[in-house]
């Protein structure tokens, strides 16, 4: 049977976070659908419902995007046991996961925009402008990890261009709604960041220009809350000793961090960071170094104003406590990139007893000023853009897509359409290793060096002219 998400809006109103009542002030939290429509502010309810799915549903993103990466590997029993390897199965019960959460909140929003809106003559400006970020970003989800998805329920599948296309064109529709200048800046960014995916240089760099003109260090979050159940799962995977980050990138783990036992991070969908990212990426492909020095010069110094949490406690992580491999957990080792790269200090940090630590948890980089000004070329500027892409999205569920890995359709909605049989294998690009070969490394115990086996950053500037990376090239 087609997946249908019907349900799963009705379900939405047993878990907002306002209260309903019936007509003798009882709270009950699962009324139907027209008790609901004509209940006080239903669209105050629902906009709230949609946004707490919205959080459940990216951190679903972020956990299982973050495997599928050279960012983690999974050094425990519990989440995705494949997506490391890569495997991407049709049949697999997480990409079945990923692809219903895409379908949830496009439909959530859907159904917010036509029938509640209808219903509630309260409703506000703000409010559909909620709606259509989440129903636009729902579709970049779908446009940055999916070969192909339906764009409306029931529907025939529309492979990754068309979803960012109408991404594009909901975001339009938002945009005459924004509130403020953070407002615009995030619409601006998120229309950047799908016609960036797409190639479209000319799109992606004026709203990379015209989001910064609106503000030059905005970011949107998601939130989360423990006392209602409201739990970030990435941050479980990643707090706890699941999850373990390729040694080059220890000192930005782990970006979810629990000061308190209820602390639930925020996680963040988008930043200026990526404007100015978007903008030297451009720069490259017209040839014009200067020009790409100069953007990344302004985005490092917005990613060293970001903020740090000092004084975490993260000496139960142990790099090991009995997991598939161990992790290097001692600052004198040196880490190098790939067999053939210069060995590094400083991205291992010591989290052994009595140890505290300092995480960034907007943006971090290990990149310097130096790194920039020493660039000499188009290629090492542009493998240096690509360092700074990981580490700056690092936990954020970004870098499949830098690396061009493209889930399948899964088995259900396959099944059940005209088209969807073309796409149930996953696109994954040759240049990818297999095996685990995007977690692997090498420790030298006696000379205190840790080499990667395989930098990414490096392959992917090998390919840019392929069709599955490096968008502008």
């Amino acid at each position: 049977m087609k997946l249908k998400y019907i349900p799963i809006l009705f379900a939405t109103l047993s878990v907002v976070s306002c209260d309903l009542v019936t007509p003798d002030d009882i709270i009950n939290p699962n009324v139907d659908e027209t008790t609901f429509l004509h209940s006080d502010n239903p669209m105050e309810t629902w906009v709230n419902g949609t946004e707490k799915e919205l959080a459940l549903r990216t951190s679903d993103f972020v956990e299982l995007m973050e495997i599928l990466s050279d960012n983690y590997f999974n050094n425990y029993t519990r989440s995705s046991k494949v997506f490391d390897i890569p495997q991407l199965l049709y049949t697999d019960a997480d990409v079945t996961l990923l692809q219903r959460n895409v379908g949830a909140l496009r439909e959530m929003a859907d159904y917010g925009l036509t029938k509640v809106a209808a219903a509630d003559p309260n409703t506000t400006d703000a409010e559909r402008f909620h709606l259509l970020y989440i129903k636009a970003f729902s579709m970049i989800l779908a446009g940055d990890f999916f070969r192909a998805l339906p764009i409306e329920n029931g529907g025939d599948v529309v492979e990754w261009e068309g979803q960012l296309k109408r991404a594009m064109e909901v975001l339009n529709e938002a945009l005459p709604l924004a509130q403020n200048d953070t407002d615009r800046a995030f619409i601006h960014t998120l229309y950047a960041r799908a016609a960036y995916r797409m190639g479209n240089r000319d799109e992606a760099v004026g709203h990379a220009r015209q989001a910064l003109s609106c503000s030059k260090d905005f970011y949107h979050q998601v939130f989360f809350d423990s006392k209602n159940g409201v739990l970030n799962r990435a941050q479980e995977a990643i707090w706890s000793d699941w999850f373990q980050p390729l040694p080059r990138l220890d000192f930005l783990d782990p970006k979810y961090f629990q000061l308190t036992s209820t602390d639930q991070c925020a996680l963040t969908i988008a930043k200026a960071e990526e404007n100015y990212l978007i903008l030297a990426e451009a720069s490259l492909s017209s040839n014009n170094l200067t020009e790409a020095k100069q953007h990344l010069t302004a985005l490092l110094q917005l990613v060293k104003a970001r903020p740090i949490q000092t004084g975490i406690n993260d000496q139960l992580e142990g790099r090991y406590n009995g997991g598939l491999k161990s992790f290097p957990n001692d600052p004198e080792y040196r880490v190098q990139a790939s067999p053939t790269d210069s060995l590094r200090v400083g991205l291992i940090i010591d989290r052994r007893p009595p140890h505290l630590i300092t995480i960034p948890y907007i943006s971090g980089t290990s990149v310097t000023q130096e790194m920039i000004d020493g660039l000499d070329n188009h290629d090492s500027a542009l493998e240096l853009v690509y360092l700074m892409r990981q580490e700056i999205f690092f936990a954020e569920g970004r870098r499949p897509a830098d690396l061009g890995i493209r889930l399948p359709l899964c088995e259900a909605e396959a099944a059940n359409t005209t088209n969807g049989m073309t796409y149930t294998e996953a696109y994954i690009p040759s240049f990818v290793p297999q095996n685990y070969g995007l977690d692997d490394f090498i420790v030298n115990d006696e000379t205190k060096t840790v080499t990667i086996t395989h930098n990414m950053n490096r392959i992917i500037v090998q390919n840019a002219h392929s069709k599955d990376v490096v968008p502008f090239e």
